[in-house]
């Protein structure tokens, strides 16, 4: 029996496709997290926002069947991690691993159709069937990318390494999408292409969920739903983001005096100035 063939594999239809409750996750003796609950239902955008050392990639692990939490029950896509084969589970995932091995000139298009196979190299007999390369071409049209099909992956910019695997992740046609701090190291342009492509992405799939990880606020996309804050494991606050992404709560989150205004759809965040103290 194939791992995708096992029972359990195929997710389950209806409610949360993610599903957290109460979940600690404790490494060497040390709480990583603590008490997090968080519930994802299908097309909303949830950002995980925090300091570095906060537990936000952590937190992606447990929600991308990587990890098991210690304490707690995680679901996703309405199976219980424990009581299924996560190899088989994390099929139905879409998770886009900045540090993609790929060591050879592969081009794109056959980058983008390894999302298939899950593999790093194109299985050397697989062939994709004409309406699997038509969906690759749509998902490189969508991520901005048609122009650069053919080159090879050692030639492309970060940036376009970045938007080559996140149409890579959603080759499989996975319910949810999991991003872990994608604009990281990218130039002003570069950042901007990469947050363009994600909100035309979302447009184009409304029933996609996505849970991205950052710790800037200006690298949120204007189609982010939802967020959580985390600080030092803790919660911070989780909900709509206009109700999150406050300056009151970023502040606490950051543990600074954080001023945040949104404009034209986008969150800005600068450090707001500290009252020196009376003497």
């Amino acid at each position: 029996m194939k791992p995708s063939e096992a029972p359990g594999a195929e997710p389950l239809t209806g409610g949360p496709l993610l599903r957290a409750s109460e979940v600690d996750f404790v490494r060497d003796g040390r709480h990583l997290l603590r008490g997090i609950s968080l519930s994802v239902e299908a097309g909303q955008h949830w950002a995980l926002l925090g300091a570095n050392g906060a537990g936000k990639s952590t937190l992606l692990s447990l929600l991308g069947a990587v990890n098991h939490p210690t304490r707690g029950e995680v679901h996703v896509l309405g199976r219980r991690l424990g009581q299924v084969d996560i190899r088989a589970l994390r099929a139905h995932l879409g998770h886009v691993n900045p540090r993609h091995p790929l060591r050879s000139p592969l081009p794109v298009r056959q980058v983008v159709l390894t999302g298939l196979t899950n593999t790093v190299e194109l299985s050397p007999r697989w062939r994709p069937t004409p309406e699997q390369a038509d969906h690759a071409e749509q998902l490189l049209d969508t991520l901005g990318m048609s122009p650069l099909a053919d080159h090879t992956w050692d030639t492309l910019s970060q940036g376009e390494r970045g938007r080559a695997l996140i149409a890579r992740a959603l080759m499989p046609r996975p319910r949810l999408l999991l991003l872990d701090e994608p604009a990281t190291g990218l130039d002003l342009t570069a950042r901007e292409v990469l947050l363009g492509s994600l909100d035309e992405l979302r447009h184009r799939y409304p029933e996609l969920a996505t849970v991205l990880v950052t710790h800037h606020l200006e690298e949120l996309p204007e189609s982010t739903t939802h967020a959580l804050l985390l600080r030092e494991g803790e919660c911070v606050a989780a909900g709509p983001a206009e109700e999150v992404i406050t300056t009151e709560l970023v502040s606490a989150c950051f543990a600074h005096p954080i001023r945040i205004d949104r404009v034209d759809g986008r969150w800005q965040a600068r450090a707001a100035a500290r009252r020196p103290a009376r003497l």
